[in-house]
């Protein structure tokens, strides 16, 4: 898609941002919030009517307005800047799990959102950002093991194992099955469902061998149990984690168990690379690519130091779709301080999800962790349920809660029961009591959507 001395003048910026004084890193940004307002208003019906009579390159950030994932949604056909792009197509193109990393129009990546705020959905990644996305991964991911990276920097050696969800047009699935194709070998990059029985799960893992795992941190702390245990054998050089909160205590159990450094990201379907860890553990926002805004519940500017109630993102690599002071859902703390580390890349601190990982047992007393990521992509791909939540009441025992009501809501917590109730089993989890109700109200958490999982306590 991008001719290599494009990518390599991209590299070159990208690799030269990370240690740029604070003029020369407000100038990339404004350059491109620029770029990014021109194409939208040249584009998409949406920003043209919004910046109607307004000289893109003169429009302050502060005085556009806020837009959120539902209302963009229902407005799709003229949000994107692509006239031949349509929700009806995309939508029918990602019902298809065959189609999976598959290029829209010879050009496009698509993947979708869970529903974790209520509201799923679509997003088109040009090649600029894709390019961007592949060159932020590689060259700020942090030096884990700076002798090994040094002997092999391009990680030809490695074998990458992702342990997720595989079978929905996620931003990590499509990614990774786009870059597994460009791949020598078929064990340099495999991805495994967190779906499949934990037997079948390490079968596969041990087949593939794989050096460097990247997976969430609560299917990575089930994993480290599977080894402590003796069922589990790898020989991993590193370990990623994201999509979750990883708390110290986390990190140092998994770094003793696999016997290597972990690294967390911060990433969202809006903008695959967010953020990524320096040595010292802090997570430097990519701000070169990425404004990122934390403000209150009524949009105003939240001082350095303080989490806000919610975080405003801007997009600056994606001009196929603009998304420009959208509503991420995050709370997010910005730091001011200097990193040790020598980063100018402001430092971020993120309140993750904050769902639970559930401790079930089976009928010979043995606990079973659940991921709460694999339970809400069972609900979410399996019945098609986005508003829920899976409150665990006793060792054997959960409630699952649907928000919709009426015909509707009934229908919804059949299939949803259906589904959950087969994944349980699939675990090793048959006979669990499982009580559902329609019609439930649900709060937003601390980090400003559904808590989804709730354990026992």
């Amino acid at each position: 898609m991008w001719n290599a001395w494009g990518r390599a003048g991209l590299a070159f910026d990208i690799a030269a941002a990370s240690r740029a004084g604070a003029h020369a890193l407000a100038q990339r940004q404004a350059n491109r919030l620029a770029a990014l307002l021109q194409a939208a208003a040249r584009g998409s019906p949406l920003y043209r009517q919004i910046l109607a009579g307004r000289d893109p390159a003169r429009v302050a950030l502060a005085d556009l307005p806020p837009m959120g994932k539902p209302e963009l949604m229902s407005r799709f056909d003229d949000w994107v800047a692509d006239r031949r792009l349509r929700l009806a197509d995309l939508q029918r193109f990602t019902a298809d799990p065959a189609r999976i990393g598959d290029p829209v129009l010879g050009r496009y990546c698509v993947w979708e959102s869970s529903g974790s705020s209520g509201e799923p959905g679509i997003f088109v990644q040009d090649p600029n950002a894709l390019a961007v996305y592949d060159l932020l991964e590689m060259l700020r991911r942090p030096l884990l093991q700076p002798l090994r990276r040094a002997i092999d920097p391009w990680g030809i050696g490695e074998r990458l194992a992702f342990v997720g969800a595989t079978t929905g047009h996620f931003a990590s699935t499509v990614w990774l099955r786009r870059l597994a194709r460009q791949a020598w070998d078929g064990r340099q990059l495999q991805l495994h469902s967190f779906l499949q029985p934990p037997g079948e799960l390490i079968a596969n893992l041990h087949a593939q061998a794989p050096t460097v795992l990247a997976t969430y941190p609560s299917v990575a702390w089930a994993l480290a149990e599977q080894a402590a245990a003796g069922r589990l054998r790898l020989r991993l050089h590193e370990l990623w984690t994201g999509g979750e909160a990883l708390t110290p205590g986390m990190r140092d159990f998994l770094s003793r168990s696999f016997g290597c450094p972990v690294a967390q990201g911060y990433g969202a379907s809006e903008m695959l690379t967010l953020a990524s860890e320096c040595r010292f553990g802090r997570l430097h926002l990519n701000s070169d690519w990425a404004l990122l805004e934390s403000v209150d519940a009524d949009h105003r500017p939240v001082p350095a130091g303080h989490p806000g109630a919610t975080s405003l993102l801007t997009n600056l690599a994606n001009h196929v779709q603009p998304l420009i002071r959208y509503e991420l859902g995050d709370r997010v703390k910005l730091r001011d301080d200097a990193c040790p580390c020598g980063l100018t890349l402001p430092v971020i601190e993120v309140q993750g999800r904050s769902d639970d990982t559930l401790v079930m047992h089976d009928r010979g007393g043995r606990a079973v962790r659940l991921s709460p990521l694999a339970l809400v992509t069972v609900l979410e791909e399996d019945a098609g349920v986005f508003d829920f939540r899976v409150v665990q009441t006793g060792r054997r025992a959960l409630t699952l809660e649907i928000a919709a009501s009426g015909p509707q809501g009934e229908a919804s917590m059949e299939r949803a029961r259906a589904a959950l109730q087969a994944f349980l089993r699939a675990q090793g989890l048959d006979g669990v009591r499982l009580k559902a109700r329609c019609g439930a109200a649900f709060e937003r958490g601390r980090s400003g959507k559904t808590q989804r999982v709730v354990g026992a306590g």
